[in-house]
């Protein structure tokens, strides 16, 4: 691999993780007084006709078709459809509460708990670095569990629901973006079912009548697709070790901001256990750095 190629790869990966860390938290938690789940579908809906159209302009429509030819795509897409739905659903939700580094604390713990789910189930191998992460990751879990008021729920249901997001997508070889999309399209009936039920109901921040918030509810599929291409660029054009130590960059802007910037409590419990995952991730971060 070209080294200029390499680090064209690692300002991409940078741009996506930052812009979802940094941007994306930003704007969907400025988005977020029109409910939840409104928020959720519409992001949704307008991923989906945004990925429909990259992927005719991208001539990927053949790829498209070739994926749902077979079954096993199609089960686990139609599975990772409703998991990333829930991701989805529930880091929205997380930032509307004001539990932001809730939320962060759940993509801190996300990648050590990928390389517990690939040892359970994949069979992979685990060297001492990422047996030390995990044990670590677990320590924090169970004091939080002492401490209830100071548990991040939404940040361990993200971490799991993104975890094994990513399970399931290892299991097929298909393109994130047309698998998106895929996903999407499943999810499509769904999200026009809630979105009825909300205009039925007069809750609708999306109108006619409103410009600005159908704007704003458009443009959370764009504030979804171009980090995601972002990073995908990047990883095509790095590696693996690499993009998984520039991904912390999202967690880690999104504690700054939770912190600094909207003010979020941080109890000493979550100190504590945000300290014990901090060490886990520096040595995983040491391992990746170390077999790169």
């Amino acid at each position: 691999m070209k080294q200029s190629q390499f680090k064209i790869g690692s300002i991409y990966a940078c741009i996506g993780s930052l812009w979802w860390g940094l941007f994306g938290t930003i704007f969907f938690k400025y988005v977020s007084y029109m409910g939840a789940i409104e928020v959720t579908v519409h992001r949704l809906i307008w991923t989906f006709f945004i990925l429909f159209i990259s992927t005719l302009l991208f001539k990927k429509i053949n790829i498209f078709f070739k994926i749902l030819k077979q079954k096993k795509n199609i089960l686990i897409l139609f599975l990772t459809s409703i998991l990333i739905f829930l991701n989805w659903g529930t880091w929205i939700y997380a930032i509307s509460i004001n539990k932001i580094i809730d939320a962060s604390y759940g993509y801190f713990i996300f990648p050590i708990l990928n390389v517990f789910l690939g040892y359970i189930f994949l069979k992979e191998k685990l060297n001492l670095k990422r047996k030390i992460s995990i044990i670590a990751v677990i320590i924090s879990s169970i004091y939080l569990l002492f401490n209830l008021n100071s548990f991040p729920l939404v940040g361990f249901l993200v971490a799991i629901f993104w975890s094994t997001y990513n399970l399931l997508r290892k299991k097929i070889n298909v393109d994130t973006d047309v698998g998106l999309f895929i996903e999407s399209l499943f999810m499509l009936p769904v999200a026009l079912i809630i979105t009825y039920f909300i205009y039925k109901t007069g809750n609708n921040d999306f109108n006619l009548q409103s410009s600005t918030n159908s704007l704003l509810l458009f443009l959370g599929g764009i504030m979804t697709v171009i980090p995601l291409f972002l990073f995908i660029k990047g990883l095509e054009k790095t590696n693996m070790a690499t993009s998984g130590l520039i991904f912390f960059i999202t967690p880690t802007s999104q504690f700054l901001i939770g912190f600094y910037y909207f003010n979020e409590p941080f109890n000493i419990t979550k100190l504590i256990s945000f300290i014990i995952i901090w060490i886990a991730v520096f040595i995983y971060l040491k391992d990746l750095y170390e077999n790169k």
